[in-house]
């Protein structure tokens, strides 16, 4: 059965280096990727509603599961915006189809961004989670550009069990995520 890389580096190696870095004193205290959430914003979708579609067919492809519509929640008439009206769509990844995916993120789609620097730090919520804007979703192989009627971003939120933002940011890290080192180790190790 195939397992993947990511996963069994989690076990390996990364549970191991979080237990000795943190001192926790059970392996269940290891805070663990639960979930990755994709979710794209259509802002012409009340004018078009073939955008949207557009958008869950990208989407799945993305995310290698199919993705659903979102719909709007309120009626705001400055926006021409309908209640229960389709704005968007949205995808979450767990289990072996969430490692993959990180896998590809960090491998092959990060590094097709232009002028990458590293990913920002202050994405964090304070309860361990992560999320990060993606401004084109052409950086993703699996999107044929010559195909994409419109280029958007998409948001992607890494769901874990990590207790503050330290925590999260180091398991992150040792998945091999490449955050944007600070001022201050730079000036340190420099």
């Amino acid at each position: 059965m195939y397992t993947p890389i990511l996963k069994e580096e989690y076990a390996n190696k990364v549970r191991q280096a979080m237990m000795e870095k943190f001192n926790y004193k059970n392996v269940m205290e290891v805070p663990r990727l639960v979930k990755i959430c994709l979710n794209q914003g259509v802002g012409e979708a009340t004018a078009d509603k073939k955008l949207v579609d557009t958008a869950v067919n990208e989407m799945t492809t993305i995310a290698g599961q199919k993705a659903v519509p979102t719909m709007s929640r309120l009626a705001i008439s400055n926006f021409k915006l309908r209640e229960k009206m389709p704005i968007g769509s949205r995808v979450t990844l767990r289990s072996d189809r969430m490692y993959e995916f990180l896998e590809r993120l960090i491998s092959t789609s990060l590094p097709r961004v232009r002028d990458f620097q590293g990913l920002k730090v202050k994405g964090f919520d304070g309860r361990g989670n992560y999320t990060m804007g993606v401004t084109e979703q052409i950086i993703f192989p699996e999107i044929n550009i010559d195909k994409t009627p419109r280029i958007t971003g998409m948001d992607i939120t890494f769901v874990t069990t990590a207790k503050n933002d330290v925590e999260c940011l180091e398991l992150l890290k040792l998945f091999g995520m490449p955050f944007q080192s600070n001022e201050k180790e730079k000036s340190e190790n420099g």
